[in-house]
């Protein structure tokens, strides 16, 4: 596959985070969407002409004995902080990385001087250990940038998914603005948005 990480140019990047493309065909790359053309032209050809957009975050690290290459989640869930683009998995590998943490959300959401600012929520390995919480906004400080640190790290009992597993985010956020999460249809834990909310509590976007 002649896959590639470029800017918001076209042009590729190494050491930096871009968009996943494809430059040339492959066997099973998506050929169109049921009676809509447009849609699939907008999906995954028009944000770079002549190469298939996949829509997700990657990295590709050099190195001596051969590239490295991340992936760093959906590029429609990436948030603007202090005008810098953040993925949320890029935050949550972080997070996940500590061994008190079993897994994690993190979203953006609005802030008068960065833009956005980062909140995150994580689930403990240990649901009677200690409340690291201020130690996690550090690690993700000092791995990814001061300016990337959560200002809002709340610990919570699980975290919304589908039942394949896979966490709504979009649902997370708009819980943790007291928002409406919209369609949970697909969930097969909506009670945890009520743990989103709880954990907030009265915290409010500056």
């Amino acid at each position: 596959m002649d896959v590639d990480v470029v800017d918001d140019s076209g042009a590729s990047v190494r050491g930096v985070v871009g968009e996943l493309v494809c430059r040339q065909p492959w066997p099973s790359m998506t050929r169109g969407i049921w009676r809509d053309d447009e849609r699939y032209l907008d999906a995954y050809w028009r944000r770079f002409p002549g190469m298939w957009h996949h829509g997700d975050f990657a990295l590709v690290d050099p190195l001596p004995d051969g590239d490295q290459w991340y992936i760093r989640g959906r590029s429609d869930d990436v948030m603007n902080v202090a005008g810098k683009r953040l993925a949320p998995a890029e935050v949550e590998a972080v997070l996940n990385s500590h061994p008190a943490v079993a897994e994690s959300a993190v979203v953006g959401v609005p802030d008068s001087t960065k833009g956005e600012a980062v909140w995150a929520f994580w689930v403990p390995r240990d649901s009677g250990g200690p409340d690291v919480s201020d130690e996690l906004a550090s690690l993700v400080g000092a791995e990814i940038g001061k300016p990337f640190t959560p200002s809002l790290v709340r610990p919570v009992a699980s975290l919304v998914k589908t039942r394949s597993q896979k966490i709504v985010r979009r649902a997370i956020r708009a819980a943790a603005l007291h928002g409406d999460p919209g369609d949970l249809s697909s969930a097969e834990n909506p009670a945890a948005l009520d743990e989103i909310v709880a954990a907030v509590g009265e915290s409010r976007p500056k």
